[in-house]
């Protein structure tokens, strides 16, 4: 009887094998757009796109790259993502566990001595002495996955172990994207310095020159009142730049885990390398490279495996129990024939009645399954939208930067021209004042206009799902 019980045991779950191992995942289905919005209308469509590029092939600055190596290693949203994938991994263990059979050795020895006129113990009174012993292998309990409930319970644990090594690189590149962003935003305010410091020694010496004119009764007071007025207003611009500086670098000591310090520069603001062409890519291509899209499907995945588990909870459960091994009332006989003791315990457990609680975990779990749905379908979604919204903006930051910079040269000769219509008598000091202060405002929002190109550089290819590539 055992023997058949054994046996019809192994061909149901033969059989519940092979139905599961037909089942094949399909990924959701999600309506991609035949090219990005926002796209140069002017490029050729192009597989490549920057977002398959690494790290240190889109960012050439030296300083820049070792400060992204230092990140990768010490950042704390790292480190801790990394620890959330040793606990995902543990938790796949665990899980893993649960389908094979748990064993555990025991032995014993027990000595009895009892007195000649009772049954316990007394020392120095004689009596007879026994010994017991055990050397036994007890099975735990075991369940015969017969239902594959278990392996559906591995499976999603499997998966959350990937969710969790996509999100790690999703951090990775956001990492890269906040150490680039920052470093960039200090090489503008460097920028803003030297400006605010050109314009001031400009403007201290065309005060002198005006107080000199104004000796020699040609320039009036309020010239040099105007004069003096330019030279405040560059050096009260001076020490907020400086402490932007400074709050700046602290922010980037903390991405890269450290104490506040200074932060080493590379290359200047102006002389950074642009790249020859910021190809976007299909956009079919953009949900296998987005390692947060990669990391929701591995979610949704988790979650309709943790569907199935919930339903093959109706089904009934077999369980194994038993021990092999010795027991002998004398340590001498112990490994003897007779000795031997085995026990062979199958259980089947069928649920009749528990409240709804099965009914409540399928219902619990499916609500999983959508919501997991409707976050990968969002994700998808937003991450077309970060691509578009980037690509507009690193094409129209460069179309200003290249007007700007027009602009720039302009007022730049024009400043250059009235101060010496002024000197020449020719032109009211006023001119060459109203010329001088758009030529300080036009060049700090030249370097702005180059950072802002940078930062829609910057976060296009993260957007594209680069950054996280070795």
């Amino acid at each position: 009887m055992k023997k058949q019980l054994i046996a019809a045991t192994l061909i149901i779950g033969l059989l519940a094998n092979a139905a599961a191992s037909q089942t094949r995942y399909e990924p959701a289905r999600v309506q991609t757009p035949d090219a990005f919005r926002g796209a140069d209308p002017n490029a050729d469509a192009d597989q490549t796109s920057i977002g398959d590029l690494k790290w240190f092939e889109v960012f050439k600055d030296p300083e820049l790259q070792k400060l992204v190596r230092t990140a990768m290693v010490q950042n704390y949203d790292l480190r801790a993502a990394i620890v959330r994938i040793d606990a995902a991994r543990a938790n796949l263990g665990l899980a893993r566990s649960e389908q094979f059979p748990q064993f555990e050795a025991s032995a014993d020895v027990t000595s009895l001595r009892t007195s000649r006129t009772g049954q316990f113990p007394v020392a120095g009174q004689g009596g007879t002495s026994r010994n017991f012993g055990s050397v036994l292998l007890n099975l735990l309990t075991f369940e015969l996955d017969v239902w594959g409930r278990l392996r559906q319970q591995t499976k999603a644990a499997r998966a959350e172990l990937r969710a969790s090594e996509e999100d790690r690189k999703a951090v990775m590149t956001t990492v890269v994207g906040d150490v680039a962003t920052q470093y960039f935003v200090l090489l503008e305010l460097d920028s803003e310095l030297d400006i605010a410091q050109r314009t001031l020694a400009a403007r201290q010496e065309s005060l002198r020159l005006i107080q000199a004119r104004q000796q020699g009764g040609v320039a009036t007071m309020s010239d040099v009142r105007q004069a003096e007025e330019l030279v405040y207003q560059a050096t009260k611009t001076i020490p907020d730049t400086e402490r932007l500086i400074e709050q700046t670098e602290n922010q980037i000591s903390l991405l890269l885990g450290n104490n506040p310090s200074a932060i080493s520069r590379g290359r200047p603001l102006a002389e950074q390398e642009e790249l020859p062409a910021v190809p976007a890519g299909l956009p079919s291509s953009l949900i296998e490279r987005r390692p947060d899209i990669r990391a929701a499907e591995q979610t949704l995945l988790a979650q309709k495996a943790l569907v199935s588990a919930a339903k093959k909870a109706y089904f009934p459960r077999i369980s194994l129990t038993g021990l092999l091994g010795f027991q002998s009332d004398a340590l001498s006989g112990l490994f003897a024939g007779p000795s031997r003791a085995w026990t062979f315990v199958p259980q089947i457990t069928q649920p009749l009645f528990t409240g709804g609680r099965l009914k409540s975990d399928v219902k619990f779990a499916k609500s999983q399954q959508q919501l997991a749905l409707i976050q990968y379908q969002q994700t998808v979604q937003s991450a077309f939208r970060e691509v578009s919204d980037a690509l507009v903006q690193y094409r129209k930051f460069k179309e200003i930067r290249i007007q700007q910079g027009l602009l720039v040269e302009t007022l730049r000769d024009r400043s250059r021209l009235a101060y010496l219509r002024y000197q020449g008598g020719v032109a009211t000091l006023l001119d060459a004042l109203d010329a001088d202060r758009e030529l300080f405002n036009a060049e700090l929002d030249l370097t702005q206009t180059k950072r802002n190109e940078l930062l829609s550089l910057v976060q296009l290819y993260k957007a594209l799902g680069g950054g996280w590539q070795q």
